[in-house]
């Protein structure tokens, strides 16, 4: 069952990078700012729940992402997606802006008011989302391997008992 949630959870990263590209490339050279921060933000999640471990503790690792062969530098990329996730979904810091207070000062050097001064941070870009897809689709593929090897294991174990040992096992 974890196996699954997880191949669902990059599969949710990769319609998120389907959507992210889109959206970046947006007619008029203007991406929607809240759409591409709200699906970039739900793909960080989604990837990042891949890596944690669920009940039966099948949570991928770093050597799952040498193993699935993801083009590029997926493995110096993986912490990266971790620390974006963690900036994204940070419960007090503000992603999109980065604020700061100082003192104006009049010609002499005495203080003659205050200067609040903020910083856009930039959208996500293109390559960064086709690199996460990457990665995705990589791990995807890895995992769905894996799928079909518990579900053998699984059907093996059901397939000779009698009727009513199968009904007593938990619907």
């Amino acid at each position: 069952v974890d196996l699954v949630a997880t191949f669902e959870e990059l599969q949710t990263v990769l319609r998120c990078c389907e959507r992210l590209v889109t959206a970046l490339a947006a007619p008029d050279g203007v991406p929607d700012d809240v759409l591409v921060e709200a699906v970039w933000t739900m793909a960080l999640l989604s990837y990042a729940r891949c890596f944690s471990a669920g009940e039966v503790g099948t949570a991928l690792t770093e050597d799952d992402i040498t193993a699935a062969k993801a083009h590029g530098d997926a493995l110096a990329w993986h912490p990266v997606l971790l620390q974006l996730r963690d900036h994204y979904a940070d419960p007090v810091v503000n992603p999109r802006e980065r604020y700061s207070v100082g003192v104006a000062q009049d010609p002499s050097g005495a203080p003659s008011g205050v200067a609040i001064t903020s910083g856009r941070q930039p959208l996500v870009d293109d390559l960064t989302v086709r690199q996460t897809g990457a990665i995705a689709y990589a791990l995807s593929a890895l995992v769905d391997e894996r799928i079909t090897a518990q579900q053998e294991k699984v059907f093996a174990e059901v397939k000779d008992p009698p009727k009513s040992t199968l009904d007593k096992l938990a619907q």
